[in-house]
């Protein structure tokens, strides 16, 4: 997928068993959509609380965090709870979203490339950030895309 694609659409369950909608998110504003590869991990652990940590900015200019990961909801809970990140976690545990923004590996045991996808209000992908090493760059990136597309 690429900047401009139309995101698909998808409910999932949150870290508290609520259903999130992407489309019906959307209406708040835009989404940034975060696929990590498995919660409480270091990797994955560094990458949210940056997005954890960028709160104040990403509300500044509307946008809405979002993560997603192969775990189950008690996972998310788990991880949400433990490292207070104060966004949604959705539950993705049949792969079948992430394969529908074709991030979802072919080998469970990494599960999912880890892939920021910026989606705007009208569902239309505003940017999208791979990097497997580089925790912060997803969060700094994505809002550096939302100040360009909102200014």
């Amino acid at each position: 997928m690429h900047s401009g694609d139309l995101a698909p659409d998808f409910t999932l369950l949150d870290e508290e068993g609520a259903e999130r909608t992407l489309s019906t998110m959307l209406a708040s504003g835009p989404v940034v959509l975060f696929f990590y590869p498995a919660a409480m991990t270091k990797g994955c652990t560094k990458e949210s609380c940056h997005f954890r940590d960028l709160a104040a900015e990403f509300a500044a200019v509307g946008a809405q965090r979002v993560g997603i990961s192969m775990d189950s909801v008690e996972r998310q809970a788990q991880f949400s709870s433990q490292f207070g990140l104060g966004f949604p976690l959705l539950a993705d545990v049949d792969g079948e979203v992430a394969r529908r923004y074709g991030v979802k590996r072919s080998l469970d045991f990494l599960k999912v490339r880890r892939t920021t996808f910026v989606i705007g209000r009208d569902r239309r992908l505003v940017d999208v950030i791979n990097s497997e090493m580089q925790m912060d760059v997803h969060a700094d990136r994505a809002l550096a895309a939302l100040r360009v597309s909102t200014a």
